[in-house]
């Protein structure tokens, strides 16, 4: 086990176990920001996956990830509107969540991969996540 898969098994005891309870056995606004924390995580996974097992393939889900974890937040943030409330818990943790974890996996992975094509991909992944990030947690703030 190197580094990078210990990372990887931290993320997943530490944050997306938390998120997948909270999406499953709370309230409705308790759900969707769990559920967007998750795929920032299970995002964030797959990267340090791919890093510490030497596949790059695990990159492509990482963005495919990147791509549809905000559409879906969205999705359910529309449908879920009057019930998620005004403050649905655990909303102010999103935001930083994105603007720390993002760059702490991201520019690490960068350094390794060094300058090509993977790093592009790298950095196309980190502003996806940012991006999705912010218009989620603006989305489920205002509900």
């Amino acid at each position: 086990m190197n580094w990078w898969l210990a990372a990887a098994c931290a993320l997943i005891a530490g944050g997306l176990g938390p998120c997948l309870w909270a999406a499953a056995r709370g309230a409705a606004g308790q759900r969707v920001v769990a559920q967007n924390m998750a795929t920032l995580l299970l995002c964030l996974v797959f990267l340090l996956l791919a890093q510490g097992y030497g596949r790059p393939s695990y990159v492509d889900l990482a963005l495919v990830i990147a791509v549809l974890g905000p559409a879906g937040t969205l999705v359910f943030t529309r449908l879920l509107g009057d019930e998620i409330g005004e403050r649905p818990p655990g909303r102010r943790w999103l935001t930083p969540a994105v603007l720390a974890g993002t760059p702490a996996v991201v520019v690490p992975m960068c350094v390794v991969t060094g300058p090509g094509r993977a790093m592009l991909k790298l950095v196309l992944i980190g502003v996806l996540l940012i991006a999705g990030g912010a218009v989620t947690s603006a989305a489920v703030r205002h509900g």
